[in-house]
């Protein structure tokens, strides 16, 4: 936005006024016949053009000084600048400024309100549709299992526990929100000083007959003969592991590997390493990874059940301890999902 200067703004419109005022005086006395004085005329239209001149210059000074200081103590701006009189075109300047990086602060406040809008939206549309599956898986089940004329118990005892199985789905979903609704309030992590080779080694024992399932080995890069001690939410730290790892299984080959490594990261961190050799995931994918609900393949994420909110509670966890979490991935090879830990120092 271009300023332009007072004294020339003024000038135009001296000079405007003054031309005006020139041909009303000559159309008049050529229509009138009077003789006059053209040196004089001139003469008076300088002493007039030059008042005129001073006369706008200040009073539109004055106004735009006092505008001005209207706005500033306004709450437009947090602080009030001070005002120079003899310096207003400057000053002026300046506020165009301010205006124009106010006016994109909040073009930036609105994108991101109609980004959260649409965000929250699609949240409680996968919500809905997340708890709708188990809902009337159930309520089939359940309906079927009222009907007067249905006597076969073994089916019975069937339907009754596909139900149950729906209701733990939907319980598990439930959890997971109310998890995620806590992490985002501000949940307090107990920190603890643990070794964190101890705790994946009892994941590992939690999610082996999992993995047995489809042949896939858990395993450590190396023996690790010293303890690795850090600085962390054990139960936390342990929820991310089991969600990462389960994930691995989940999307693994079968008689595949899954493999855990712990490397200093910096002076006073460690990065614990979930590989796997499992589907890999596409390159497009990998920036929505951690968006609640969201489904890199949908009919197999179908499959493997789960909440869609693994990754998502693993991101709200890191970053509740000031950490960091990555993925690197190749479609066809596997993934790599990695996170830091504070050490013990």
């Amino acid at each position: 936005m271009k300023f332009i200067p007072l004294h020339k703004q003024a000038l135009k419109t001296s000079a405007l006024i003054i031309l005006v005022l020139l041909l009303f005086v000559f159309i008049t006395y050529e229509l009138v016949g009077i003789d006059y004085d053209v040196f004089k005329i001139l003469i008076f239209v300088f002493i007039f053009f030059i008042s005129i001149y001073f006369i706008f210059k200040i009073s539109v000074k004055q106004f735009i000084y006092k505008q001005l200081k209207k706005v500033y103590k306004s709450t437009l701006f947090e602080d009030e600048p001070s005002l120079n009189k003899d310096n207003l075109e400057t000053d002026f300047e300046i506020f165009l400024e301010r205006v124009k990086d106010f006016a994109q602060i909040k073009h930036q406040e609105i994108e991101k309100l109609h980004n959260r809008d649409d965000f929250r939206k699609e949240f409680l549309g996968n919500v809905s549709h997340e708890l709708k599956t188990p809902i009337f898986t159930a309520q089939g089940y359940l309906l079927t299992l009222l009907d007067d004329d249905f006597d076969d118990k073994k089916l019975q005892k069937k339907y009754l526990e596909r139900a149950n199985k729906s209701m733990d789905r939907l319980n598990f979903i439930v959890k997971d929100l109310d998890m995620i609704t806590k992490l985002e309030s501000g949940m307090q992590l107990n920190f603890d000083s643990f070794n964190i080779i101890n705790l994946i080694t009892e994941v590992f024992e939690l999610l082996e007959i999992k993995a047995a399932k489809k042949n896939i080995i858990l395993t450590f890069d190396k023996i690790y003969e010293s303890p690795i001690l850090v600085k962390a939410d054990k139960e936390r730290i342990e929820q991310v592991l089991t969600n990462l790892i389960s994930n691995a299984i989940n999307y693994g080959k079968i008689n595949g590997q899954t493999t855990i490594s712990v490397v200093d990261h910096k002076l006073n961190s460690f990065v614990v390493h979930i590989i796997d050799n499992g589907i890999g995931i596409k390159e497009t994918d990998l920036p929505r990874l951690y968006e609640r609900f969201y489904r890199v393949d949908q009919s197999r994420s179908r499959e493997q059940g789960g909440s869609g909110l693994g990754l998502a509670i693993v991101k709200h966890i890191i970053e509740a301890h000031q950490q960091e979490v990555f993925v690197k991935s190749t479609l066809g090879q596997g993934s790599s999902f990695s996170f830091s830990l504070n050490k013990v120092i």
